[in-house]
Formats: C-alpha cells, structure tokens, sequence
C-alpha cells in the first residue's frame, strides 16, 4: 500500500515532509487555494496538509500518494477517499503542479490507484467530479477510463459563485482500454 508504480514510469509514493515546498507550489495559484479546506500558503500550512493526508492513512479513511518522476521530487497527487465498503465505492482526486501538467502523469497516476482500489480494497466503483469548465480535469478522468454520467448543477461554491460539476466514473468490471 505504500508505494504504487505506474507502467509510464511515475512512482506514487505516500507524502513526507519533504514534500511542503512541492505542496506550497501546487497550492500557490488561487485555483488550487481555494479547494482546501485548511489555507495552504506557507510552510507550516503545507506541513498540515501533509500531516492531515498521513493521519488519514493511517486510519484508513483517505489514501494519498505523491506522484513522483525519476528525482522524486512530489509533481502531483491522486487521493482516494469517501471510501465506503458497504457499497464498495470511492471517491478519486488529482492535481498536478503548474510545471507538471500536460505530461500525463494526473491520468497515469489515477489508473495505477484504480487498479489499486479494485484490486486490494476489493471496491466496484469509483467516482470522481470536475467543475464544467476544466477541461484538463476532464480530460484526465477520460484518459483514466472514466465514464462521463451527468452534470450535477450549482453543487460546488467558490466565493459567491457556484460551479455545475460533470462526474464521471469507473467500475471494477467496465472494459476500459486505458493501459
């Protein structure tokens, strides 16, 4: 469970320390700020988020990675979390730095923690959600073999605006040819 590699060569490690200038970076843009629950705009910050993603695994309520290149410097992250074995579904999330996008490492990352989840957590389905005008978040989600089900109106709020959300999902027996 610790560390997942990805055919595309990404390692997707747990996150560490380490990590907090990496994690800054991602959170620096206002786009990414504002998806945190908890601010995320200096070290000691990024240190909490960091804090938060290992506490959280290792209750086994939210499984995080870092995805890392061959100098393993943290260019991303996929999370899998809302994990519920009753109905054996989960709920995925991605980012990718600014410098790291457009390298499919988002998309790679996601497929390695499906196979993952459907493989050693035994869940059926996982689902995941984008607002309608990110494109690049739904193109990852097709890349990983995600279905597009429907747009759920005004369900996120950012600031006094409200966002329509497309999801999409992936189940452990859909013929998806992604690897």
């Amino acid at each position: 469970m610790d560390e997942l590699t990805a055919p595309e060569g990404f390692l997707l490690r747990p996150w560490h320390p380490d990590d907090a200038s990496a994690v800054l970076r991602a959170f620096a843009p206002e786009e990414m700020d504002r998806q945190t629950s908890h601010p995320v705009d200096d070290r000691l910050g990024a240190l909490a988020w960091i804090a938060e993603r290992v506490r959280d695994r290792g209750v086994r309520t939210t499984y995080s990675w870092a995805v890392t290149a061959e100098e393993g410097e943290a260019l991303g992250c996929v999370e899998l979390n809302v994990v519920n074995p009753v109905h054996q579904i989960g709920w995925v999330s991605y980012w990718t730095t600014e410098s790291a996008r457009g390298r499919g490492i988002a998309p790679a990352g996601v497929r390695v923690v499906a196979r993952w989840a459907f493989g050693e957590l035994g869940l059926y389905r996982l689902e995941l959600g984008h607002r309608t005008d990110n494109p690049a978040s739904c193109r990852v989600a097709q890349r990983s073999g995600f279905a597009t089900e429907g747009v759920e109106r005004g369900k996120l709020r950012y600031g006094d605006v409200r966002y329509d959300v497309e999801r999409h999902a992936r189940l452990a027996d859909d013929d998806v040819n992604v690897d």
